[in-house]
């Protein structure tokens, strides 16, 4: 079974595949050009329905006080309609997240709260678990071993001297010639 899994090989060339990825990115700019427009255009038009241009020039002083009042009605009623919409959304947003609650608890399961990582020091630790109880401090340094130079020096072996010494020992062909012997020699096993 496992002979037969193997990775199938691509039909289409890296060349190719590079093109189409090239015209799909063409045309998706494209696309979106023509949704900005489309978008522009409906704004335009929709703005020229609500908002049809105003004409102030050769209108009396009064005309105009009456042009700003009804202006200002006009922006009052959007104001209440704009306020209406948010009341609603803001009531679906609420009812939706209350439903969202109710399936959770039919499921059994709950949305798990993000966790943030807390320093606590291993005595705030023992005094959280085991509360008044806890009187002794965690000194965990003071518990480890403590070790002496001299008694590292003690259990260096005897047989092993300054390095220079050997390097100088075995320089030359004498020193070849001695470690050929020892390789050659028998062991005395």
């Amino acid at each position: 079974m496992p002979e037969n899994v193997r990775e199938r090989k691509s039909k289409i060339s890296a060349s190719r595949k590079l093109m189409l990825k090239s015209m799909l990115l063409a045309k998706a700019t494209e696309a979106l050009e023509q949704e900005m427009m489309e978008r522009d255009d409906e704004k335009e038009r929709f703005l020229g329905e609500r908002v049809p241009p105003v004409k102030i020039a050769g209108l009396s002083f009064s005309q105009l006080q009456e042009l700003c009042s009804e202006l200002q009605e006009k922006v009052h009623i959007v104001d209440e309609e704009r306020y209406d919409f948010e009341a609603k959304v803001l009531h679906n947003k609420r009812e939706i997240q209350d439903l969202t609650l109710k399936v959770f608890d039919l499921r059994g399961k709950f949305k798990r709260p993000t966790l943030r990582r807390v320093r606590v020091s291993a005595d705030a630790m023992l005094r959280a678990l085991l509360g008044s109880k806890h009187k002794v401090s965690m000194d965990l340094r003071a518990n480890l071993k403590s070790v002496k130079k001299e008694d590292s020096e003690k259990e260096r072996p005897a047989g092993v001297s300054d390095w220079r010494k050997n390097v100088e020992a075995m320089s030359g062909m004498e020193g070849r010639k001695k470690m050929f012997d020892a390789a050659k020699a028998p062991t005395g096993q």
